[in-house]
């Protein structure tokens, strides 16, 4: 099994026209993804290297049984893409564009409550189960196969510590990146409640970074409603209060927020965490080889 993508997924992509879209939707491909089409207004009835491109999603998913989505299109018009996915019956929303003002996302919340729907991002890397499906512009080949699920406020670290893992022999279950942004359509309780249920995951890393409070928030949920071990690392312990590290929703504000705050959480509720990536991968191999 797999969380979000696996063996079943039809994806349709949003901007497939364009070069971002093209790259990493083929790409997605080369790695086993059922890529069944895409979506460019008025680029109806062409096609991008065999895979055909529709005027709507809804003509997509009609025509091809697609979904689930990825979002390549401008931050403006991102929003409407992923309701325009919503409307037309599509599960599960990937949305890689970074910019999508945090308004629209607090309409997609709304929008998307008490829905079986599932939307991941925006601004975040997207979604690998590695030797079934990649869907977004995580490197799939520096993952293997496995039964660690991870979980990624960071796209750069998630790569990191899956390379560090890698080296040590370890595969991954599901890689998810939920994003940076003040507001992302799936949390840290969302995704561990997911490889909490999955047969495949055995244990989880979550990789948090400054600002906020979601690792917090997650913290208590480990605590409360999970079996498996999970090991943590936070980004940040150098950064200074007051500004902005990399995301949006990468920043400290008075005492709160602080990765050494949210690695006391952390560890007050069970959870191992490291101070760098490479510890952190150390420590889900002394877990997983105990």
């Amino acid at each position: 099994m797999a969380i979000l993508v696996d063996n079943d997924t039809r994806l349709v992509v949003q901007g497939l026209t364009g070069s971002e879209g093209r790259f990493h939707g083929l790409r997605n491909r080369s790695h086993g993804t059922n890529v069944v089409a895409g979506v460019t207004p008025g680029k109806g009835g062409q096609d991008v290297e065999g895979i055909p491109v529709f005027d709507s999603v809804s003509a997509a998913v009609a025509e091809t049984a697609a979904n689930t989505a990825m979002v390549f299109v401008p931050a403006a018009f991102a929003a409407d893409a992923m309701f325009e996915a919503i409307g037309a019956g599509i599960s599960t929303v990937i949305c890689i564009t970074e910019g999508v003002p945090a308004h629209e996302m607090l309409r997609l919340h709304a929008f998307v409550q008490h829905r079986d729907i599932r939307i991941v991002g925006p601004n975040c890397p997207g979604v690998l189960s590695p030797g079934k499906a990649n869907v977004g512009i995580i490197p799939a080949e520096i993952f293997r196969e496995g039964s660690i699920g991870l979980v990624s406020r960071s796209g750069t670290l998630t790569y990191q510590i899956g390379h560090e893992l890698t080296q040590l022999g370890i595969g991954c279950s599901t890689i998810v990146g939920i994003g940076g942004d003040p507001i992302v359509g799936s949390s840290f309780i969302d995704v561990l409640g997911l490889f909490e249920a999955d047969e495949q995951t055995e244990y989880v890393v979550i990789v948090g970074e400054i600002g906020g409070d979601e690792e917090e928030k997650a913290a208590a949920f480990i605590e409360s409603e999970m079996s498996k071990p999970v090991v943590g690392y936070i980004a940040g312990f150098t950064a200074p209060p007051g500004k902005t590290m990399g995301h949006a929703g990468a920043i400290i504000s008075g005492s709160a927020g602080t990765a050494e705050a949210k690695k006391d959480a952390l560890e007050a509720r069970g959870v191992r965490v490291g101070r760098t990536p490479t510890e952190a991968a150390q420590l889900v191999a002394e877990i997983a080889r105990a």
